[in-house]
């Protein structure tokens, strides 16, 4: 969870705008393929990840409403996941949590999954500070 300061609007914007992605989503390669429209329901985006294990990424969007946020099912050569992401403003300030339900595809030992799941919580906390910086960076032009 991260608040930001910026309308609602403002930030959804951003963080559905596709030519930004490879700026702030953490290990962003580069756009493979996008099918649909991003951000409506059934919508799909393919990219390469600089991430070793998730060579390539697909997310799915699930369910869409926008000024409340998106359900993503995200998958990769090593994980599945849902991936939740909610906005909530006041009109000044955004609060964005995103919640991260995500199994590896083969078992893991109890200490390699707490590795695991570390790592990938340390890159949603990356993915969070770069947006941040990339919106504050927007409203200071």
């Amino acid at each position: 969870m991260t608040v930001v300061e910026g309308p609602g609007v403002e930030v959804e914007q951003l963080w559905h705008d596709r030519s930004r992605w490879a700026s702030w989503i953490d290990g962003f390669g580069h756009l493979e393929k996008l099918e649909g429209e991003w951000p409506l329901e059934g919508a799909r985006r393919v990219y390469s990840s600089r991430i070793p294990g998730r060579a390539l990424v697909s997310e799915r969007i699930r369910r869409y409403a926008a000024g409340d946020g998106i359900t993503l099912i995200t998958e990769d050569e090593r994980t599945t996941a849902v991936q939740r992401v909610r906005f909530e403003t006041d009109g000044v300030r955004t609060r964005i949590t995103v919640e991260v339900e995500a199994e590896p595809k083969e078992k893991m030992p109890p200490g390699r999954r707490w590795w695991w799941r570390r790592k990938r919580a340390e890159s949603l906390q990356r993915t969070l500070r770069r947006f941040a910086i990339e919106l504050a960076a927007d409203r200071e032009r």
